[in-house]
């Protein structure tokens, strides 16, 4: 059979696009390695370990954060297999609930690993080795990323002791102690949740900074709160070893500007080092797709490779690896196969970590505007001084607009505080309009509530607030 378009990977950017293309009326197939839909981030990524953080989360608030509200409780006892449970079963509601969607859509499923022979050609061969060939007048690669590891240093994952993100959401008991190699995202999120759970964690980075192209203000920010929770963070350390010289593994790093080496030793080592594209065994050099220098596919501004017909959306391409910015690319290309004027703002994709409290930001930081030589000024807003943030004891944190200093457009927003990954989106539709820090200040907000501190920045911004 013969198909308008065959999408390669079914996480985020995948799903959504054949979904999307369905739903243009197209003829579409997903090719999938896994025997689950929804790629890494439904089936060990974004979904279980926002599971695991929430849960995590609602053991360290039972055991410190009731008395002060006047509830009073037993100390807490963690049942980590029944939290387990509960990770494992929202991942199964997720992955069923896209392959339901590819039934209601009329998409073909093929399990196997694809290789794009071609233009218009993809294989697919299974698990027993069977291959099996697919023609379409397009495809669309989103293949998404994998564990990058540490640069010139080998690391024997045996996702027990020495472990990557993946084995961070199975570990079977908490161990006394971690190593986090790595401070950002995903080091700083699956850091936590052990760490609420009893580890003690200890996070190793490479630059001076944790949250590397975050806001610096920000994340200095985050880094003073981390640490009052009993996160050891050392900075500017470069890796040079991780081994496992008995029960547990040992990392071994020195500084960044020189100096002496020094050997940790934890019960297990989480490498968290960020990610590469999934772009190798797909036979894309045979076939003329062309890579970077970084194993990204180069595309145009339309998502096409360098063969007509063949596009590439998410990780394995430019740009920010956000399950969101795949969704959107994956809308986008679906739109333009179909001869619509597909689209993406990548000037309003915003990022959240879910940390406790969450760190969320769109758009421009102060740092990058400095280096391009903007022009701008800075709006901020602490939660001490808002009423809701008071009454749920949520006080840590503030808001901060950045907009042009002539014009007031809005080219940045950064929230640290609870609630954060859920208050940035009134500034991602804001800058999606091209509005204005006064256009943001004058718009009532409910009282109270934690997002009136967004308003409040934004009057900061271009006049001044009214509660400081």
């Amino acid at each position: 059979m013969a198909y308008d378009l065959i999408v390669i990977g079914s996480g985020p950017g995948g799903y959504v696009c054949a979904i999307k293309a369905a739903q243009l009326g197209m003829k579409v197939a997903v090719v999938e390695k896994r025997s689950t839909y929804g790629g890494t981030c439904l089936n060990v990524g974004c979904i279980p370990s926002k599971a695991l953080l929430h849960a995590s989360e609602m053991f360290h608030h039972a055991a410190h954060g009731l008395d002060a509200l006047g509830v009073e409780v037993a100390s807490p006892k963690l049942n980590l297999q029944k939290m387990l449970a509960h990770k494992d079963a929202t991942v199964k509601a997720n992955v069923d609930g896209v392959s339901f969607l590819f039934k209601k859509n009329k998409i073909d499923g093929f399990q196997g690993m694809g290789k794009v022979l071609g233009q218009g050609k993809v294989s697919v061969t299974n698990d027993k080795g069977e291959e099996q060939v697919l023609e379409a007048k397009n495809i669309v690669i989103a293949t998404g990323s994998d564990v990058a590891g540490i640069p010139d240093v080998e690391v024997a994952f045996d996702e027990k002791v020495i472990i990557s993100s993946t084995g961070a959401l199975e570990l079977e008991k908490v161990p006394a102690s971690m190593i986090v190699v790595g401070g950002g995202v995903i080091g700083l999120e699956l850091g936590s949740v052990w760490a609420r759970l009893g580890a003690k964690v200890t996070v190793v980075e490479f630059l001076d900074t944790i949250l590397g192209g975050m806001d610096g203000e920000v994340a200095k920010q985050l880094q003073r709160m981390l640490t009052k929770q009993g996160i050891d963070i050392k900075l500017g350390a470069k890796v040079t070893g991780v081994a496992k010289p008995g029960s547990g593994a040992s990392v071994t790093f020195e500084p960044v500007k020189g100096g002496e080496s020094t050997t940790l030793e934890a019960d297990v080592v989480l490498v968290a080092t960020g990610r590469k594209p999934c772009t190798e065994n797909m036979g894309l050099a045979k076939a003329g797709v062309v890579l970077d220098s970084r194993g990204r596919i180069e595309i145009d501004n339309h998502f096409q490779t360098s063969i007509a017909g063949v596009y590439a959306i998410g990780d394995v391409v430019r740009g920010p690896m956000l399950a969101h910015k795949a969704e959107d690319e994956g809308v986008a290309v679906a739109e333009i196969i179909a001869g619509q004027a597909g689209h993406v703002n990548y000037d309003a994709i915003p990022g959240v970590v879910y940390t406790q409290p969450e760190v969320a930001s769109v758009g421009k930081t102060e740092e990058e505007l400095k280096a391009a030589g903007v022009a701008y000024k800075v709006g901020k807003f602490p939660f001490t001084a808002n009423g809701r943030a008071r009454a749920m004891l949520q006080t840590d944190g503030f808001v901060k607009i950045l907009a042009d200093k002539e014009t007031d457009r809005v080219l940045g927003g950064h929230i640290i505080g609870f609630g954060a990954g859920e208050m940035i989106h009134e500034i991602a539709v804001l800058m999606e309009f091209g509005g204005s820090s006064e256009d943001l200040g004058r718009t009532c907000h409910a009282h109270p509530t934690m997002s009136e501190a967004v308003k409040e920045a934004a009057l900061s911004t271009f006049f001044k607030p009214i509660h400081m």
